[in-house]
């Protein structure tokens, strides 16, 4: 049965898976670190007003609310806001201003507010113009204010940027608003790398093979993307420019080529060469395409993860008898068993901080999402439903993982916070989604 199960992996392994930057100006007033991973953290309270119109014509409507409203929705979305409703405030937003000194902090402390934003946009036709303010409602004070100036179609840009600058205000790290997933997304007979913004809107489509396309990663700048294709009839591996027409080869061996992480400068890239027998582990120098071998063994060792420092790489070997996490050094020495509880582990992704590895693992008859810490130590399950989820990948910040979900004739593309808190769908079909990645920050 485990021989069959590794089977079923391997098989499945080689058959299945614009925006212009506006300028800006900044003003920081202060700094007011907050630990949001503590267990005793608790939401930010915060109070968002409607913006005021200074200048400008109507031809775009009032955007008043339009700026509070998204700005509300893209903080929710984190998990680390409590946005008030607008139908408890005591200020009447119109009589006032945006200067700490005309704002009455004692109606937003009554409410339960510890934070307060405010805003000014000039509408100049195709011209747009906006000022944020976040303000400190227990010390009366501004904490961080920012300008943008660009067209109005940048306004969705301005107010994801805000909403990062909050993030770094109070935590001292900025959001991950400027990232996207990469996944396969199957539709007939193949697949394709499609593309997903953090708020789950804008999905693009990368790549073209109509051919069965799976397992991206992307390049530490964000530029590129790796990705193994059925392309021209058996599995290679490419690499694609994201904004390009065209994806370059990169190893078409006999066997499987199969994608594996980038190191952190771009200049490696970690694959599963099945070339000489059996699935080992290489490293591939993404200049000259040289490639050196990590693993020697007879048994399948797939799917390698670096350690954000590179001096670590976690797989997956089947060495044991059944698929279980491993971690060996960088050269491919060191090697030993991470995960001992249950019988099937795969799909590991390494934390950007480096303390947690993610898998996905087969719990009471479905898969589900767990992190472990590199030493063994401190399992924890982030799923519980009864959908089978896999192949997880942490944000940027190690705050979130994004993985796919399949069951009751749907298919999923879900982010959660690292505690287990907030699930979100991205994306859902009943075509089928899987093989997540998750982008770096982006420019």
């Amino acid at each position: 049965m485990k021989y069959c199960k590794m089977r079923s992996l391997k098989l499945l392994l080689c058959i299945v898976c614009a925006m212009l930057i506006v300028s800006q100006e900044y003003c920081a007033y202060g700094k007011v670190y907050i630990d949001i991973d503590s267990p005793t953290f608790h939401k930010f309270p915060i109070a968002i007003t409607d913006f005021k119109k200074t200048s400008g014509d109507s031809s775009h409507g009032d955007l008043s609310s339009w700026f509070s409203d998204t700005l509300g929705k893209y903080l929710e979305i984190t998990g680390f806001f409590n946005v008030i409703s607008k139908k408890a405030f005591l200020e009447d937003s119109k009589q006032t201003g945006v200067s700490a000194g005309s704002i009455r902090f004692a109606d937003w402390t009554v409410i339960g507010a510890e934070y307060l934003v405010k805003g000014t946009f000039q509408d100049r036709g195709r011209e747009l113009i906006t000022d944020f303010y976040l303000f400190d409602v227990v010390k009366g004070a501004v904490i961080t204010a920012k300008r943008y100036t660009g067209k109005m179609e940048d306004k969705n840009a301005m107010v994801r940027k805000f909403a990062n600058e909050i993030l770094y205000a109070l935590t001292g790290d900025e959001g991950v608003f400027n990232t996207k997933i990469a996944f396969a997304l199957k539709k007939g007979r193949g697949s394709d790398i499609y593309t997903i913004n953090f708020d789950g809107t804008d999905l693009a489509r990368i790549t073209k093979h109509q051919a069965i396309t799976l397992s991206p990663r992307w390049s530490p700048d964000g530029k590129y993307i790796s990705f193994t294709s059925y392309k021209d009839g058996k599995p290679d591996l490419y690499i694609k420019a994201v904004n390009a027409a065209t994806a370059v080869k990169m190893a078409n061996f006999e066997g499987i080529n199969l994608a594996g992480s980038w190191s952190r400068d771009g200049k490696r890239l970690l694959l599963t060469l099945s070339k000489d027998g059996s699935e080992n582990l290489y490293m591939m120098d993404v200049t000259n395409r040289n490639i050196t071998r990590l693993t020697n063994s007879y048994a399948i060792d797939i799917s390698p993860s670096w350690s954000p420092d590179n001096q670590k790489i976690a797989f997956v070997s089947n060495r044991s008898g059944s698929p279980q996490i491993y971690i060996m050094d960088a050269d491919g020495s060191n090697i030993r068993r991470l995960t001992y509880e249950g019988n099937y582990n795969t799909s590991p992704s390494w934390s950007p901080k480096g303390n947690r590895i993610a898998y996905e693992g087969l719990a009471n008859g479905r898969f589900h999402i767990f992190s472990i810490d590199e030493d063994g130590r401190n399992v924890v399950k982030h799923t519980a439903d009864s959908m089978d989820h896999e192949t997880p990948s942490w944000s940027p910040d190690g705050r979130y993982l994004v993985f796919s979900s399949r069951g009751h004739g749907k298919s999923r593309i879900s982010v959660i916070n690292a505690n287990g808190s907030n699930l979100r769908i991205l994306y859902e079909n009943i075509n089928g989604c899987m093989s997540t990645s998750w982008s770096p920050r982006l420019k």
